[in-house]
């Protein structure tokens, strides 16, 4: 069974980093791609980051410049760098992982197959 568990969530203050990480259960094919959303209360899912199997990444706009997202095949375990940290960036962070696509559905929340249950991010002074 494919499960994931993110963790690292935690309150920051602006310009500040957090690194999130997330855990694939042994389950989880290494040809999978892995990737993060986040959800602010009453906005729709929007999608972070992700990373293929072969390290390929890919950034949604409020990503770029500013997290990394690096993968680590033999332990499972993806983990999300986040820098110069905004209110903006307070949300759910949700860790995801699907089958190989194609690329243009990477930014689609229905387009994933497995979720983790979340971790609360917080950027406040």
């Amino acid at each position: 069974q494919v499960e994931l568990v993110e963790s690292g969530g935690g309150s920051v203050q602006p310009g500040a980093s957090l690194t999130l990480s997330c855990v694939a259960s042994t389950q989880t094919p290494s040809s999978f791609t892995i990737g993060w959303f986040r959800q602010a209360p009453g906005k729709e899912r929007e999608f972070v980051a992700a990373i293929t199997m072969r390290g390929f990444t890919y950034f949604g706009d409020s990503a770029k410049d500013r997290f990394t997202i690096a993968r680590d095949n033999a332990r499972n375990t993806v983990t999300l760098q986040m820098n110069a940290m905004k209110y903006d960036d307070t949300a759910i962070y949700y860790c995801t992982t699907r089958r190989p696509r194609n690329a243009n559905t990477m930014f689609d929340p229905r387009q994933w197959d497995y979720w983790g249950q979340g971790t609360q991010v917080t950027v406040s002074s």
